[in-house]
C-alpha cells in the first residue's frame, strides 16, 4: 500500500466517527420522512371525501415521487462541484409549505401541488444528508448510512401511526398542526449546515487519498446496471405495501382503517429495524452479501403473502420489511464505491431513481388495482424478488479492496 493510500485509511478511521451528527441527519430524516408518509397514510380519507379512483391515488404518488426523483441527481452532481452547506435547512422548508397546503386544499390539482412541493423537500434534503452521514462516518460507511437511513424508515413508520391517532379523528386540517416538526428540523438542520462548511474541504482532501479500486469502466457500467434493477425489483414491492396495503386488508380482511393503519405501521417499524442491519454487516463481511440475501432472501415470504389468513399476512409482513430493507443502505454505499469521488451524484441517482421507481409504480399498480383487483397486485408483485439472481454480476469490493491494498 502507497503512502498516500495509508494516510487516507488513516484519515478515515473509525474513530473520527462524528455522532451527534448522524445522530442529527437521521434525526431529521424522521422528521422529513415522517411528515411525507403523511400523504401515503390519509389516502383512505381523500379516496373517501373526493371519490378518487385508484389510479387518482396513483399519481398523488407518482407527481411526489417524480418531483423528488428528477432533481436528486441534479443536486447531487451540482453539490459535487460545490458544496451548499445551508441547502438542507431550506429543503425542509419546501416541505413545510407542502403540508400546510395540504391541510387546507379541497381540488384534486392543488393536491397534486401539495405532494409535488413535498417531494421537491426531498430532492434536495436525501442526496446532501447522505454526504453529511458519509462525511461523519468516520470509515464506518455502512454504519453511517443505515444510522441515516432508520432515521427516515422510523419516521414513515410513525407517519401512519400518527395519522390514524390524530389526523383520522381531526380531518385533513389536522396535517397543519406538523409543521412544527418542520421548523424544529429546519432549525437542527441549519447547526448541521454550520458542521458542514466547516468539515467539508477537510473531508474532500481526505477522500482523495482514501483507497480507489481499479475496476474498467465497462464492469463498473454493469454494477451499475444491475444494482439499478435491484433498486427497481426492492422499491416496486415496497411501494406496493406502503401504497396499498391498507387497501388491501380493508378488502381481503375488512379491517377498520385504523386497525389497517396499524398494521401498516408494524410493517414499516420492521422495515426501520431491518435498516439497522444491513450497514454494520456489509461493513464487515462484504455488501454484496447483504444484497444477496436481502432481495433473494425475502423471495419465499412474498410469494406465501397472497395467500396467507390476516394472522400470517402481518407476520409475513413483518418479515419481508425487515429482509428487505437491509439492502438500501448497501446499495447505496456500494454504488458510491463503484464510482469514488462523485458522493453526491451517486446518492441523488440512486434516491432519486428509487422514489422515481416507486412513483411510476404506484401510478402502475394503481391501473392494475383498478382493472384487476387490488389481490392481482400482491400476487403479480410477489415474483420481482426473483432479480436478487442478478446480484452474482456484481463484483466483490471487499475482496478487491485488500487485493489492491
Amino acid at each position: 500500500m502507497s503512502e498516500n493510500s495509508s494516510a487516507g485509511a488513516a484519515a478515515l478511521s473509525v474513530g473520527s466517527t462524528v455522532f451527534p451528527i448522524i445522530a442529527a441527519i437521521s434525526f431529521c430524516h424522521m422528521l422529513n420522512d415522517m411528515m411525507q408518509s403523511m400523504l401515503v397514510a390519509i389516502y383512505p380519507m381523500l379516496k373517501a371525501n373526493y371519490g378518487l379512483s385508484f389510479a387518482e391515488i396513483g399519481m398523488i404518488t407518482f407527481t411526489f415521487q417524480l418531483t423528488a426523483s428528477l432533481l436528486q441527481p441534479v443536486v447531487g452532481f451540482y453539490t459535487d462541484k460545490r458544496s451548499q452547506p445551508y441547502s438542507l435547512s431550506i429543503a425542509m422548508g419546501f416541505t413545510l409549505v407542502g403540508l400546510l397546503l395540504l391541510a387546507v386544499v379541497h381540488h384534486y390539482a392543488l393536491l397534486l401541488l401539495a405532494a409535488g412541493l413535498v417531494g421537491m423537500g426531498s430532492s434536495v434534503f436525501h442526496p446532501e444528508s447522505s454526504r453529511v452521514a458519509r462525511m461523519a462516518s468516520g470509515g464506518r460507511l455502512g454504519l453511517a448510512q443505515s444510522l441515516f437511513q432508520v432515521g427516515g424508515y422510523s419516521g414513515t413508520a410513525l407517519g401512519p401511526l400518527l395519522a390514524a391517532f390524530i389526523i383520522a379523528p381531526r380531518g385533513q386540517s389536522s396535517v397543519a398542526l406538523f409543521s412544527g416538526a418542520a421548523l424544529v428540523a429546519m432549525l437542527v438542520l441549519w447547526q448541521v449546515g454550520h458542521w458542514y462548511k466547516e468539515h467539508h474541504a477537510r473531508h474532500a482532501r481526505k477522500a482523495a487519498l482514501s483507497l480507489a479500486v481499479p475496476l474498467p469502466r465497462a464492469r463498473v457500467g454493469l454494477a451499475l446496471a444491475v444494482l439499478c434493477l435491484l433498486i427497481f425489483s426492492k422499491h416496486v414491492y415496497m411501494v406496493s405495501l406502503s401504497s396499498y396495503y391498507t387497501f388491501y386488508l380493508m378488502h381481503k380482511f375488512a379491517l377498520s382503517v385504523r386497525d389497517a393503519q396499524l398494521l401498516l405501521f408494524l410493517f414499516l417499524g420492521a422495515v426501520a429495524a431491518g435498516t439497522l442491519v444491513g450497514g454494520p454487516v456489509g461493513d464487515r463481511y462484504g455488501r454484496k452479501y447483504v444484497i444477496w440475501g436481502s432481495i433473494l432472501g425475502v423471495l419465499p415470504f412474498t410469494l406465501a403473502l397472497p395467500y396467507a389468513n390476516l394472522a400470517w399476512t402481518a407476520v409475513l409482513s413483518v418479515i419481508i420489511g425487515l429482509i428487505l430493507s437491509s439492502a438500501f443502505s448497501a446499495i447505496i454505499v456500494f454504488a458510491q464505491e463503484l464510482v469514488p469521488g462523485r458522493v453526491g451524484t451517486v446518492a441523488g441517482l440512486f434516491f432519486g431513481l428509487a422514489f422515481g421507481i416507486a412513483g411510476i409504480g404506484a401510478a402502475v399498480l394503481g391501473v392494475i388495482a383498478d382493472a384487476r383487483g387490488i389481490d392481482y397486485v400482491y400476487k403479480l408483485c410477489s415474483f420481482l424478488p426473483l432479480l436478487g439472481l442478478l446480484t452474482v454480476f456484481l463484483p466483490d469490493m471487499k475482496k478487491l479492496q485488500a487485493k489492491t491494498a
